[in-house]
């Protein structure tokens, strides 16, 4: 089955991996609806498709059931992507836990009622934990870090019961470090890589949290969004949860030298104490990916990495206010709750 001149909704789409699916889906002559808060998402991701008659947009928050309900009523497919991320959840558990747990209620239920074909949650390598079994296949023993991935994977259980209940038809997608174009820099936001990148272009050190032996297993945007498609459309997916990585474990030190040599930066690497809770090791198993799919990612690190970084240079002017948003302990930005 191919997913295309179908009526989809993109929860969170506005942000790094949904503006890209926004992409893949607008490119397969569907019309999608973008439902956004633009907390962490913003119009500029979805630019290129300005004055699309099929592209709509509306600004709404996934905790209000009622708008949900209206906003998905003759939609075919649901791809639930909307969430608030891991830094956050260092500082402000209880919002992480609303947006990611409750929300993902919500829309599940909104789904639902709306009577929608079928169902993608976008979940998180983040679930795992520090692997101590490698590759991690999809029903790893799971022990979450964070209230993010502790979040992140109730999702995962409520839209197995939803599944199980009859309630609803639905995928799970377990994307691992998704990495590329339009990856959040700023703040809190901010990811390891962009954050290296424009370090490296502005010629500043890059500033890494413990020694850089922690590991991930990168994966190139578009083939993110790609896959998530892909599982939405394959009857064979339906009621699985499948990782969406490319199998190959890869050094936060290795990527910091690798921007080095891209950049042409001389200014070196500082070296900070670890990030609270950080996550020592990730590396998926994509087997099952490749046996409904009989495909998995396939573009590697070096070449992700230098199309990211070609992305940044030409499109993200390297400012002092740029320079000056790459926080090196990002997530200390952000208020505590009161009990912390």
């Amino acid at each position: 089955m191919k997913l295309e001149n179908s009526s989809v909704v993109v929860t969170g789409g506005a942000g790094f991996i949904g503006s890209h699916l926004v992409d893949r889906l607008l490119g397969a002559n569907n019309s999608v609806y973008v439902i956004d808060d633009f907390s962490t998402g913003c119009l500029k991701n979805l630019a290129q498709h300005d004055g699309n008659s099929r592209l709509s947009i509306e600004e709404a928050n996934v905790l209000d059931e009622e708008m949900m309900i209206h906003l998905f009523d003759g939609a075919d497919y649901v791809f639930h992507l909307a969430v608030q991320n891991v830094r956050l959840s260092l500082r402000q558990p209880t919002l992480v836990h609303e947006v990611n747990a409750t929300g993902t209620l919500t829309v599940l239920k909104a789904a639902a009622a709306a009577g929608v074909k079928r169902f993608l949650y976008c979940s998180s390598s983040e679930v795992n934990g520090t692997a101590d079994v490698v590759p991690m296949p999809e029903d790893y023993h799971f022990r979450p870090e964070t209230i993010y991935g502790a979040s992140k994977l109730a999702g995962e259980y409520y839209t197995q019961v939803f599944q199980r209940a009859g309630w609803l038809s639905t995928v799970i997608a377990r994307p691992h470090n998704t990495y590329g174009p339009r990856e959040h820099y700023e703040g809190y936001k901010g990811e390891v890589i962009p954050r290296f990148t424009l370090s490296g272009l502005g010629r500043k050190p890059l500033t890494l949290s413990g020694d850089g032996s922690q590991t991930r297993d990168f994966t190139y945007v578009t083939e993110t969004a790609d896959f998530l498609v892909r599982l939405m459309a394959s009857k064979r997916a339906l009621g699985g949860t499948f990782n969406i990585c490319r199998g190959q474990e890869v050094s936060i030190r290795e990527i910091a030298d690798r921007v080095i040599e891209l950049t042409g930066s001389e200014a070196g690497i500082e070296y900070l104490p670890s990030r609270p809770s950080d996550v020592l090791r990730l590396y998926g198993d994509p087997a099952r990916l490749r046996a409904v799919l009989k495909d998995s990612p396939q573009i590697t690190i070096h070449e992700g990495l230098s199309q990211t970084v070609d992305w940044f240079r030409k499109n993200v002017p390297v400012t002092g206010e740029i320079l000056a948003s790459l926080e090196p302990e990002n997530w200390d930005s952000v208020e505590c709750e009161y009990w912390m």
